[in-house]
């Protein structure tokens, strides 16, 4: 009865209505009541390639998924499990602030030393088991832009913050100014020395941009003149050195040429227009490279220097219908998305990642991140006029 009166509170209206329902089911079952903090999923080592060493502990709370899970609780009636959610974001980020950790456990800790067990087998053979996850302290300059989004995104819906999370705010986009210009892991955690990841900067340049915005409403006060020179400076750089001119498209790293999904969250957030041609050109890039039918991979193989080959990544796949429905290409976006609901289990779920030719799931699961694309998607499907 009570989850029955929790769901009938989704503000939904479209079609869809029971895997949007079972996807927001998911994410409050994925978050820790006592905090509100949302883990990524319930799973240690399960793996990306079955019988490969690609198996992690996802157990913990990624700040990159914070801007996208909260709009999801948010945008479909839930805004105490918003609150909730943004209330323990700001509050776990105090213990190493100005500075931002990649990830923290659902208490707020930050100690998440990774180890094997080698006494274990693995999920058929997939070996070694890890817990914890040594990706906990890598730079990834991206979580600014997702903290700072996410903040934004509650405003901006009518939430209010304190005295106190304004200055942490403001300490972000302090932090960002110092840092953009260094390499760093990126949104995928690569373990390999620091590149200066195109998606990296560009979240750096939303930082700015957001803060400068709630500036403009009032809402805080910030350096206005150092934070528009260096978002203007950030924006300078993505266009000359993060954009293949012969290859139509924002690339992976500067100067380089090669494809990464996460680029589409560039016409997403609002970077650039949907519909703008770099933008449509990187979409197709990646389509290019990245797609098999409906299903996007996010980096092409090698690229992390690991063996074996990974499957599709399911938010990755439900960003390219966001983009598609945003840009106006409705039928395409449509098309797409029901093809992807096909590749949830018997009662709605899904994994990190999809394997393209025989469609299991691959990775940790639930995994909420493919759940929050799910929300996303469908929601802009709506947002643009699809009946």
């Amino acid at each position: 009865q009570w989850w029955g009166q929790w769901c009938a509170r989704c503000t939904y209206d479209g079609p869809y209505r029971e895997a949007v329902h079972r996807s927001l089911l998911t994410l409050k079952q994925l978050t820790y009541s006592l905090s509100g903090a949302v883990v990524a999923a319930p799973t240690a080592s399960l793996p990306e390639t079955v019988g490969g060493i690609r198996n992690w502990d996802y157990r913990y709370c990624w700040l990159r998924d914070a801007a996208l899970t909260l709009r999801a609780f948010i945008d479909l009636g839930h805004v105490s499990e918003g609150a909730h959610f943004l209330e323990w974001l700001l509050h776990a980020t105090r213990l190493t602030q100005p500075f931002l950790q990649v990830m923290y456990d659902v208490y707020g800790e930050t100690r998440l030393h990774e180890e094997e067990l080698d006494h274990l087998a693995g999920y058929k053979g997939s070996r070694p088991v890890r817990i914890g996850n040594g990706a906990h302290d890598q730079l990834q300059l991206d979580v600014y832009g997702s903290v700072t989004l996410a903040a934004w995104l509650f405003l901006n819906r009518g939430g209010r913050l304190g005295a106190s999370e304004r200055h942490l705010l403001v300490g972000f986009g302090r932090v960002v100014c110092n840092l953009w210009r260094q390499p760093d892991q990126g949104i995928w955690e690569i373990r390999d020395p620091g590149r200066h990841h195109t998606y990296s900067k560009f979240m750096c340049w939303l930082c700015l941009a957001a803060l400068l915005d709630l500036h403009d409403q009032g809402r805080l006060r910030v350096p206005v003149e150092r934070f528009r020179r260096e978002r203007d400076a950030i924006a300078e750089a993505i266009e000359q050195q993060g954009f293949n001119e012969r290859l139509n498209s924002y690339v992976d790293r500067f100067d380089g040429d090669q494809p990464d999904a996460s680029l589409l969250l560039m016409g997403c957030f609002g970077y650039r227009p949907a519909d703008d041609p770099r933008i449509q050109g990187t979409l197709d890039f990646i389509d290019q490279r990245l797609g098999q039918g409906p299903l996007i991979r996010r980096y092409p193989e090698g690229v992390d220097g690991l063996p074996g080959v990974e499957g599709a990544f399911g938010i990755c796949s439900f960003w390219a219908v966001d983009l598609l429905a945003r840009a106006g290409r409705l039928d395409e976006a449509t098309r797409r998305f029901e093809a992807l609901l096909e590749y949830a289990n018997d009662v709605g779920l899904y994994g990190e990642e999809i394997d393209p030719d025989s469609g299991a799931a691959l990775g940790n699961f639930p995994q909420a991140f493919t759940h929050v694309g799910l929300i996303t998607a469908a929601q802009t499907l709506v947002e643009q006029g699809q009946r």
